[in-house]
């Protein structure tokens, strides 16, 4: 049978939908395709089967040899030099990730590692997924019943301090995010993670807790960040504050220099001691990686036009129509292009706030949606580049569609009656359609108007809604003043529709620092927010979705506490098959379309890039990433000429 990397490969030449769906399809129907080659079974004291490997995947399942060289996507022969510059619209105070305190600069986790990978659990490989293959860790063993896990760590392993990075770092890594991490992390993790054993230097042992799930929990701790723990011992910092100062990192880049709110200077580490791992072979590529911070979303992009940073990510689709038509791009300077995108969409969109009282009936929040007309405002801001979203696994086989049938259905009659007979007998949600023509549809406006009616939010003479308690139907939605301003000016139309059907509503745009403090706070009642796609299942979906968590989770930004969509998640987590998690993840999609957590808005199935030609990339770019920071390279010939040019400052 065909081997999955060749096909992922082959399937991510197309960046049409279709195809994104092809990849998919072919991952979702694998089911055990890929050998167990890459691990070894054999029998320890008492008979136990213990499987010994290079990597992790749940099934067992592993594209990459234990002798692999690199991974296929990259150039091996990427030169390694050069600087990418990028632009970031916003502030920051901190240069501290791990905290609910300050605002962090871009990319301050990426000095760290971990265990099976990048401490920021990055796409490496980014044709496979849910795969993961040792960095810090040379190796693991485990149970058949994964009820532990040993790590076996690289005894060359060293911070940019020099310092060696030991078993002792990782479980004390491991502990400060249960003392001093989120809440809503170490309340999870304790239940599931009950001990760590440090063995010897390099050898650390992680014990599970009986009669749970065994899902996510050696991928668990092997993406703890390494952290140094003689660094936090001797400052006497803490996880949990903002700071400037940081602990060193055994990754590839270290800071080099930090101008606050203006520009953060990556440099990549000379002694950096992964260098030559398989793992990071053709990655890695840049010298420095430098982050220009800018006020809006204009200033940013004309610095780009300028030659003040080299490469951008466009997401507003008004520039990516009709602002590139310079000179610089009909010169061939600035390469403006669309590259694959192999992943659901992120489900982003407009999240109510279910704590809210005046979201408390769906009714509201259907009325509320209705305001929102996608195909007028694709059409007249978007310029048609836009496709409507609807589902959390958007293009791909995990979508729920028409009502239940097979696997899905089987599973969803397994939860008894905690399940809606409507989710049996309607279709799953899409998205409501409008009238292009007028911003203002009237026909949905009826609709809506006769839902907050039936809400009991009647309409008074002045025409404004109250209930019977005479209490005016308000609303105020935050929202990020450094947004682009197509979505700026998408939400304004949002928030005047919703103004006609009576409801007193305020679009509060407030700078990022505000914005990020409130939504901390959940000091809103609609925002502009987004959640995670569902790729598969995992002990993540409790934080984003489940009930346990949903006062305090900054991952789930609408509150939502259901005792279905908790069953699923639990009855996910323990799916013995790639059907039956499958089937879960499938009917997780519609409950949590039926809920109504969100409007959701648009995506765009390619990604949009626009860099200075002086970069390069593979031919293919692989499903799971786009890879400009990760395995791109520098064409100093190229980046001469530009300089020469002018083009570049």
């Amino acid at each position: 049978m065909q081997n999955l990397r060749t096909r992922t490969k082959a399937q991510a030449r197309v960046a049409t939908a279709r195809n994104r769906m092809a990849i998919w399809a072919a991952m979702g129907a694998m089911g055990v395709i890929v050998t167990l080659a890459a691990a070894s079974l054999v029998r320890a004291d008492g008979h136990e089967k213990i499987v010994s490997s290079h990597g992790y995947s749940f099934y067992g399942d592993l594209s990459y040899p234990e002798d692999y060289t690199h991974f296929d996507y990259v150039n091996p022969d990427a030169p390694k030099g050069g600087e990418i510059a990028l632009g970031v619209v916003g502030t920051f105070d901190s240069m501290h990730p791990y905290t609910r305190k300050g605002r962090a600069g871009a990319l301050s986790s990426v000095m760290y590692e971990s265990l099976l990978g990048e401490g920021t659990n990055a796409s490496a490989p980014a044709d496979v997924y849910a795969e993961y293959y040792g960095l810090l860790a040379e190796r693991l063993e485990y149970d058949e019943g994964k009820n532990w896990v040993i790590f076996y760590m690289r005894p060359e392993a060293k911070f940019s301090d020099g310092s060696p990075v030991t078993a002792h770092d990782i479980a004390f890594s491991h502990n400060l995010l249960l003392d001093e991490g989120l809440k809503s992390y170490a309340d999870a993790v304790r239940k599931r993670i009950p001990k760590v054993e440090v063995i010897d230097d390099h050898t650390i042992k992680f014990y599970f807790t009986e009669g749970i799930s065994r899902r996510s929990l050696i991928d668990q701790v092997g993406f703890v960040p390494a952290w140094s723990k003689k660094w936090y011992e001797e400052t006497g910092a803490g996880l949990d504050e903002s700071r400037l100062e940081v602990s060193p990192g055994s990754g590839p880049y270290m800071i080099e220099d930090v101008d606050v709110n203006r520009r953060i200077v990556y440099k990549r580490n000379p002694e950096y001691w992964g260098n030559d791992l398989p793992f990071n072979v053709g990655r890695n590529n840049f010298d420095n990686i430098r982050i220009e911070y800018f006020g809006d979303a204009e200033s940013a992009f004309q610095a780009f036009l300028a030659g003040e940073f080299t490469y951008r990510t466009e997401s507003d689709s008004k520039k990516w129509a009709t602002r590139y038509d310079v000179s610089k791009v009909q010169d061939g300077q600035i390469l403006k292009k669309e590259l694959n995108d192999g992943t659901p969409p992120t489900p982003s969109g407009i999240v109510f706030n279910l704590n809210s009282d005046v979201f408390a009936d769906k009714k509201v929040r259907e009325a509320v949606a209705l305001a929102y007309n996608f195909e007028w405002t694709n059409a007249s801001l978007q310029y048609d580049l836009f496709k409507q979203r609807f589902s959390y696994s958007q293009d791909t086989p995990l979508m729920a569609r028409g009502v239940p049938e097979g696997a899905e259905k089987a599973f969803l009659e397994s939860l008894g009656d905690l399940v809606p007979d409507a989710l049996f007998t309607e279709e799953a949600r899409v998205a409501h359609t409008s009238n292009g023509a007028r911003l203002f549809d009237r026909r949905n406006a009826r609709r809506a108007m006769a839902l907050l009616d039936e809400a009991g939010w009647a309409v008074g003479d002045d025409g404004t809604r109250r209930n019977a308690d005479g209490e005016v139907l308000e609303i105020n939605f935050l929202f990020n003043s450094s947004s682009a301003d197509t979505l700026s000016g998408a939400m304004e139309n949002f928030v005047s529709n919703v103004g006609k059907l009576g409801i007193s509503i305020k679009l509060e745009k407030v700078d990022p620092s505000q914005y990020t403090s409130r939504e901390r706070d959940r000091d809103y009642d609609l925002v502009f927010d987004s959640y995670a796609a569902l790729l598969g299942t995992g002990t993540g979906l409790m934080q984003r979705y489940g009930s346990e968590a949903a006062e305090f989770s900054l991952f789930n930004p609408a509150g939502l506490a259901s005792p279905l969509v908790d069953a699923i998640i639990e009855a996910s987590l323990n799916a013995e098959t790639r059907e039956e998690e499958n089937a879960s993840i499938t009917a997780l999609d519609r409950v949590l379309r039926y809920e109504f957590i969100m409007i959701p808005l648009w995506y765009k199935p390619n990604h949009w890039v626009a860099y200075y030609d002086m970069f390069e990339h593979p031919d293919v770019i692989p499903p799971f990433a786009l890879g400009q920071l990760d395995f791109w390279w520098y064409n100093a010939d190229k980046a001469e000429a530009l300089k020469a040019s002018g083009a570049l400052r």
